[in-house]
Parts: C-alpha cells; structure tokens; sequence
C-alpha cells in the first residue's frame, strides 16, 4: 500500500485532510484538535474509502509475513517496529531512518504476580529498545516521515525520553536536532544521551508545559519539524508495541495492559494499535487499558474524579517519576477515548507506593525507571478494589530501563528518597517491605573474618524473609 493512500483525521471535528497538508504544529486549522493517521482500512474510514480502494489486508497473510520477516538481513524487517510496516504505510522504504528498535521482551513476574494477589503477570518492557525507552518506537516513525519531506531541523520538548530518542533517530537520518528542556527537572543520564547523539540542548527556566509553549512558537516562524507525541506519526510507531504483544502471546489477548501516564499519547497509541488488529479479524477483542499517574501528575486522573473527564485540570506537575512529570498533557483527549472505548481505568498512586513497586519489580532481576513502575503501583490498586480479579491475564508496559534514572535507584537503597512525610505514609506492611528491599553497600575492613561474619548474619535474614 502506498504511503499516499493515508490521511490525518481531527480527532474533535472529524476534518480530513492529506498527511503533507497538515501544519507545524499538527493541530486542526478549524477546532485546534490533534490528529490521527488513517487508512483506507482503518475503522473510521468511509464506507466510499473502502469501495474504492482497499479491501482488507488478509490476517492470514499478515501473521506469515511478519513471521517470514524475522528471519530477514533487511534492518526495516529486523526493526520491530517496520516489520509491521503494512499497518502503517507513511513513507517509502528508503526514506526509513532505523536502529531497529522494537523486539523487546516479555517477560513473566512471577513474584509481583503473587504480591498483588493475581496468578497471571508479565511485563512487556520498553526500556529495552535502543535508547532505553518506549519513545523509540514512536521516532523511529515520525523522525521518517521528517527525512522524507525534506527537513534540516527537528525538534522537542522533552522530559528526557524523548529528547534521547529525537536526538539518536535525527543523527542516524542525518538531520540536525534541538532539544527543550525543564531546567533541573531531568535525569542526568537522559540528558546526557541529547548530548552525545549531538543535539543543541536548551534548558528552559520553566516546566515542560512551558518549554512546549516556546517550542509550539517556534515552529511556526522557522521550518522545524515539531517530533513531541502531537505529532500523529509518532502514534503511529508506538502502536506497534501492540502488535508485537499480541505476536508473542501467540495472538491471545490478554485481559488488560496497564500504562503509565504522562502526556498521555502512549495509551492512545496502544489502543489505536489493538482496535485496529479488531478490526482487521488478527483478534477477538480488545484488551482493557488503564493509565496510571503519580499523585503529583495527575491531571487526568483528577478530572475524571472532579467532572468525569469532561474537560482537563491541569496541575503544576511534582513527582519523582521524571518521565510522566507533565502536567498539561496534550494528548488527554485521545487517552480518555482509549479508556472508555476499551473499559480501562485511571488511577493515581503516592511516591512512596512508585518506589516500592520499583524495588519490587528490581527484585524480580527485571528493573525500570521510576515511570513504569507506576503501573505495577497501579495494578495492586485495582486488584485490591475489585477491578482486576486473580485470574484475569496482565501485561505491565514498562516505558524506560532502570538506568535511565540510575540516582532515584541509588538513593532508595541508601534510604534517603522519600520524605519523612512521604514515607510515613507507608502502611506498617509496606514499611516491612522496604526494609527487606532496601540494600545498601555495606562498608567493611579487609578482613576475611569479618567478611564471613558478615555473610552468615546476611544469609540467615535472607533465608528468613525470602519468599518459599
């Protein structure tokens, strides 16, 4: 399928107009909407879309196609994101800028699983992509797209994700990147990344809100290509994470995936990705979805308690979780769809219950950043109020590796990252588990006596708390 066939669709006023008709800043000229990609398969298009263009792809024929290309030297078919190309047709195969993101692992967890009460958890982790996040799949996408039509500069407003991803995906096109960031509202080891790849970097004295407000400005008086999740493109490759999902559970839909949420977008992606497979015949039905916020991000969450979601409070976003520190997230709109439609839920939980469901996502040998371990926070919530029952099936999206934010892991272990306040919110339980899952360096002389003595003391607790 040609990569003319597709259209952006206003996601508020239903407005349909061609992908290089769109402006820089991807929002309708008429209602200020974002947009979505669609095809002349897609479930929104017209029943004359149909008629004159396509039927629909064979889910056969598809499930052997990507399967065949696994075994292919090509980097857009070794890429898990392009392997799926036929499901979004937005570029020419040339123009492909790739690392071959995607491919990443599912893994069981098994302990978490028993620690909130359900027997079937896995997490489908994101972190492992080329950059260490989620964003990957979306810039691989979008950043094409930039290549194809011509563009020099690219640029975004990051909490640190995303500037890694546009900063490696632009120096592989060839393209030049800028980066705008909240000044001292970043981990250092993703900012670190902007800079090696080679991005101009720009700390702004403002939240991330206001670095998108400059950049939203920016790119209407210079020819940049705007690369933050407005960008429908970038949609488009997060998506694929659902489709690979489903590819390594043999095509059996699990009961809900859980995302946490920041600027909300990758929600919505995952969702357009399941509701298209539906659509297509690839499975049954759809999974639900639910987005989990930190307690001082919550935007969404606290709008859907206050007037059901019927218009954003945004908030002056606090948390430790970096990567979902936004509190005016552009995509909310799209999320909310992708709640109702799939019969998700929001949640939100404290910064002392997102260190403690990272330490316990560590201790399974599988580590994430701060930001995805609100979903495993979240999970123990809904078990516990009913939402999900024991034998439903679970897939975790974690969206960063643990060594993104390297200094939050650090500073737990020594016990000095939460507050006195924050930490005494902690239930006498949760107490007993950091403890157990705290573990500092343990500073000793050279001396072998010493060390055994050591040991066997660590060993007895050890065997005394761990679980059978």
């Amino acid at each position: 399928m040609s990569e003319e066939t597709h259209q952006l669709r206003c996601t508020e006023c239903g407005a349909r107009i061609a992908g290089t008709a769109v402006n820089s800043i991807f929002r309708c000229p008429d209602c200020n909407g974002l947009y979505d990609v669609i095809y002349p398969w897609s479930p929104l298009a017209t029943s004359a879309d149909v008629a004159s263009g396509s039927n629909l792809p064979n889910p056969s024929a598809l499930r052997w196609l990507w399967q065949e290309r696994r075994t292919s030297t090509l980097p857009i078919d070794q890429s898990g994101v392009w392997r799926f190309r036929d499901l979004f047709p937005i570029v020419k195969n040339e123009s492909i800028v790739t690392l071959r993101e995607g491919n990443t692992p599912l893994y069981d967890l098994p302990r978490c699983a028993k620690i909130a009460g359900i027997d079937w958890l896995l997490a489908k982790h994101q972190g492992m992509n080329p950059t260490g996040s989620f964003k990957d799949t979306g810039m691989t996408a979008a950043l094409s797209v930039a290549a194809q039509r011509g563009f020099e500069w690219v640029a975004c407003a990051s909490t640190g994700n995303t500037s890694a991803a546009m900063a490696a995906y632009a120096a592989r096109g060839g393209l030049r990147s800028i980066v705008f960031i909240p000044e001292g509202k970043i981990a250092w080891g993703k900012l670190s990344q902007s800079m090696d790849y080679g991005a101009l970097t720009i700390q702004l004295k403002t939240d991330f809100d206001g670095c998108v407000r400059v950049l939203t400005d920016l790119v209407t008086r210079f020819p940049i290509f705007l690369l933050n999740s407005v960008n429908p493109y970038r949609l488009e490759g997060q998506k694929t994470p659902a489709f690979e999902m489903l590819e390594q559970l043999e095509w059996q839909v699990p009961e809900h995936v859980i995302v946490p949420g920041g600027n909300l977008a990758n929600g919505a992606a995952l969702g357009k990705g399941f509701s298209e497979m539906h659509h297509l015949g690839l499975i049954p039905r759809v999974p639900k979805i639910s987005i989990i916020q930190a307690e001082g991000a919550n935007p969404l969450y606290r709008s859907l308690q206050e007037n059901g979601g019927k218009q954003l409070i945004p908030v002056k976003a606090n948390t430790r979780a970096t990567a979902i520190r936004i509190g005016n997230p552009a995509s909310w709109r799209k999320a909310l769809r992708t709640l109702n439609a799939t019969g998700g839920w929001c949640e939100q939980v404290t910064e002392q219950e997102i260190a403690l469901a990272k330490a316990e996502i560590g201790a399974e040998g599988v580590g994430c950043e701060p930001a995805s371990a609100v979903t495993f926070a979240g999970l123990k919530k809904l078990v516990a109020q009913g939402k999900i029952t024991r034998e439903e099936r679970v897939v975790l999206v974690l969206t960063g590796h643990t060594l993104k934010d390297s200094q939050y892991t650090i500073d737990y272990h020594r016990n000095e990252l939460l507050t006195e306040v924050e930490a005494a919110g902690a239930s006498p339980l949760q107490q007993a588990q950091h403890a157990i899952l705290r573990k500092p360096p343990v500073v000793l002389e050279a001396d072998s006596d010493i060390v055994l003595r050591t040991l066997e003391t660590h060993m007895k607790i050890s065997s005394s708390v761990l679980p059978a």
